[in-house]
């Protein structure tokens, strides 16, 4: 009987696969609608709560000057509100609005599921697929903040 293979084995695998169906949901999408870093951040937002913008570049591994301008975009729309650090007076807390959450749900709904239940085969039911977003969902919580496919479970 054949061993188990070794965890970086699984490791490399759930990457590729986690990173090729990542694609091939954004392939499949609109262009128009909000882009992928857009969607992240609201995400993060939706889920973990208010953070200060370093927090949200750390958790997103993108550098704070890449997310200044998306966040004042997102701040003119009305999908972020930025308020006062209760700590640190230097800092500010951002928050997502209303706005922001019908934005996040309304592109995670349109996108990324339409693309999903159109690119799934009919031999993967939705249970298998829910059981194995929380595995994921349950591993990327292990390695650490932002790890896990924040926007694809923000409409839950």
């Amino acid at each position: 009987m054949p061993s188990d293979p070794p965890i970086s084995d699984c490791a490399r695998r759930l990457h590729a696969a986690v990173t090729a169906l990542s694609r091939q949901l954004r392939h499949g999408t609109d262009r128009a609608g909000p882009g992928p870093l857009r969607l992240a951040v609201l995400g993060q937002l939706h889920r973990a709560g208010p953070q200060t913008p370093s927090d949200l570049a750390r958790r997103e591994q993108v550098r704070l000057q890449s997310l200044t301008r998306l966040l004042a975009e997102l701040e003119a729309q009305g999908c972020v509100l930025r308020g006062p650090h209760p700590s640190d007076a230097r800092q500010s807390l951002l928050r997502i609005t209303p706005a922001g959450q019908r934005l996040l749900a309304d592109a995670v709904r349109g996108r990324e599921a339409d693309a999903l239940a159109a690119e799934a085969p009919d031999a993967v039911a939705l249970d298998q697929l829910l059981a194995a977003a929380a595995l994921i969902e349950r591993v990327a919580a292990r390695l650490g903040p932002g790890a896990a496919a924040d926007d694809a479970s923000a409409a839950h």
